[in-house]
Formats: C-alpha cells, structure tokens, sequence
C-alpha cells in the first residue's frame, strides 16, 4: 500500500517573461515527499515557485520535466485527481449564483449526486462559519466569505487530498484562527492538507512536516520538530551600560550585541549555553538584568536557511 500523497521527482518549469521573453525558472528540479494524513506546509517568500507546483500538481500546468505523483499514480490520471480538491489563493465564482446554487453546480462538475449534494450543504456551509439560509449573490460576500465558500466547495467531495494556495491570506485574525482549526480538524479526520505559504507564523501553528522553497529549489524538508531540534534555542541577556561593547571576552563570546533600550543592551549566546558569557560579563562588573531562553521558531529557521542564499545572489 502507498502511504505517500504526494512524490514530486526533478520537477522544472521555465516561463517567458516580458517582452524580451527571456526565460524564468520556477522550478529547478524539484523534489518533494509529502506522506498520507499528513498538515504539510509548503513554504518561502513570494516567487519561489509555490504556486506554480501546486498548479502541476492539479493539472493546470505541465512541467518541461521531471515527474509528480498522486496516492502513487501520475497527476495526468483522471483516478489520480479524483481523489483531491484545490483551492486557488484567489478563488474566482460565478457572482451571480447564491452559495447553495455555487456548490451544486461544483458537486455535479465533481460527479456528485445532486440529491447527496444539496444534503450535505447545509451542514458544510456551517462548518466553514458560512449561515446556509443566506441567499446572497456571492458577488455581495467579503474576502473573507469568498475564501470560507472557497474551502466549502473543496471539502464538498470529501477529498483524501486537499491542496490550498495561501488560504490564510487576506482574512482578518478571527477568519485566520477559524481556518487553521478547520485545518487541524481536517487532519484529525486522516485527511492530507498540502498548504503553501509565506505567513510562517501560521504554519508553525498548523503543520506536521514542512518544505522550504527558494529559487524553484527545496532547501529543506521534514517534520516539524525535526528540523526546529536542528537549531538550537537561544540565551539571551539583557545588560544595563554600553561600555561591554568594548569588551574583547564579551564579543568572542556573543553572537551579536543589539540596543534593547536607552543604555541597555541584548546579548544572544553565540552557541550552547551561556555560563562562559555570563562569567565574562561578571568579569568586566556589566551589570546583568535579565537571562532568559527563546526557542528556536520557524521563522528563525526560514531567516537562517534564506538569508545566505540573498547574500550570493547579491
């Protein structure tokens, strides 16, 4: 039994752009493996190719080569993409349809039963916070709704495999939290959700496994913990007085010396814990305010994995 959702193997895509056509690599062979049941974020900043993978994944693009795979089968099988929804980062109704009307009509592009369909609505649009007696033209709907009504027609088929292109963006917080606990429960139900994003905070709150794209490229990729135990948490002390800045032990010592404050300074641990920085900072009589540990966040990895690659490229 096939226990992978997704397989992704030297996937490339390359665009012509402006008017010169010159070519863009979106992609430059790209490899990824996302397991069944699994909340997987796919991330990085925009242009990295999110967007563009997901769009070879659901059939809208070809890729120039390499292979992608669904529950083991290739993205081209009709058996293959039976079995996912999508749900595009800017979804796009007929306006002139009421909600009720909108998923019926998606339910009978999926293949479903009409009468199956209009009972299962009612129930669908209250779990997406959606009121099922609103009779509005979606045109009328906020963002907000439009995205909610988006995951309603995604879900309507009861997918193994859903695939969502920045979900969370352009919704308020209390839209934000209500769609990563619809997430969360959609994976408590064995469901896969394969999410892209560059709201790191967000996937950290969500996620099982994470990818880092840059450049049409993977950097890194695996469970959550996993990559986060990779990179160790971070002492940081506050001292009072700029004269440590001066002093030789301190900086051998420190990662890096900050303002925190008027005469006041953030000292993080260059590596491991701090007694010896600690001992040369009461060596040299600056006085010690506070030390306190801050563990290692996604969005720490993401800037640590990230910023060498800007650096070549400047």
């Amino acid at each position: 039994m096939n226990t992978t959702a997704i397989q992704i193997r030297a996937l490339k895509k390359t665009f012509r752009s402006g008017f010169r056509r010159k070519k863009v690599e979106a992609l430059r062979g790209l490899d990824l493996d996302v397991p069944q049941g699994c909340l997987f974020g796919f991330l990085g900043p925009n242009g990295a190719g999110k967007t563009t993978t997901l769009k070879i994944l659901v059939g809208l693009l070809r890729p120039d080569a390499g292979e992608a795979s669904l529950f083991g089968q290739p993205v081209q099988r009709v058996a293959a993409r039976k079995r996912i929804s999508y749900l595009p980062e800017l979804p796009d109704f007929y306006d002139y349809l009421n909600p009720v009307e909108l998923l019926v009509h998606c339910g009978h592009l999926s293949g479903l039963d009409r009468k199956k369909t209009l009972a299962r609505i009612p129930a669908l649009l209250e779990r997406v916070g959606l009121d099922p007696a609103d009779r509005r033209q979606v045109r009328k709907f906020s963002k907000g709704m439009l995205q909610r009504l988006g995951l309603a027609q995604a879900m309507l088929p009861d997918p193994d495999l859903l695939i969502l292109d920045e979900p969370l963006t352009g919704l308020d917080p209390l839209g934000r939290r209500f769609f990563k606990d619809l997430i969360l429960d959609l994976g408590r139900q064995g469901k896969t959700v394969f999410f892209s994003s560059h709201v790191l905070a967000d996937a950290q709150a969500i996620c099982h496994s994470v990818a880092f794209l840059q450049k049409g490229k993977i950097i890194t990729q695996g469970s959550l913990s996993a990559l986060l135990k990779q990179h160790a948490d971070t002492w940081e002390i506050l001292v009072d007085g700029m004269a440590v800045r001066d002093d030789a032990e301190v900086k051998r010592l420190a990662a890096d010396i900050q303002p925190a404050g008027e005469d006041t300074l953030l000292i993080p641990a260059a590596e491991g814990r701090p007694e010896a920085l600690l001992q040369a900072l009461l060596n040299g009589k600056h006085p010690i305010r506070s030390l306190s540990q801050r563990h290692a966040s996604l969005e720490d990895l993401f800037m640590r994995l990230i910023n060498p690659i800007h650096s070549e490229v400047r």
